[in-house]
């Protein structure tokens, strides 16, 4: 949950800061996208929030 949630709020962030600049295009749109699947919980946000915490699970094990 903790994840899930900060993940939104970095990329609502990261989309307004685009929106703004007025740079909204291939790769914004990207992050735009996966904003609104986040958001809005439709049939892929399990599958996208499943990868996003199997990534940060993977980024916590690796040892620097």
């Amino acid at each position: 949950m903790a994840i899930s949630l900060s993940v939104v709020l970095l990329l609502g962030v990261i989309l307004f800061l685009m929106i703004r600049s007025g740079s909204l295009k291939g790769g914004p749109a990207f992050i735009a996208m996966l904003f609104g699947f986040f958001l809005a919980s439709t049939g892929m946000a399990p599958s996208i929030n499943r990868f996003f915490s199997s990534l940060a699970d993977s980024i916590s094990q690796i040892n620097i």
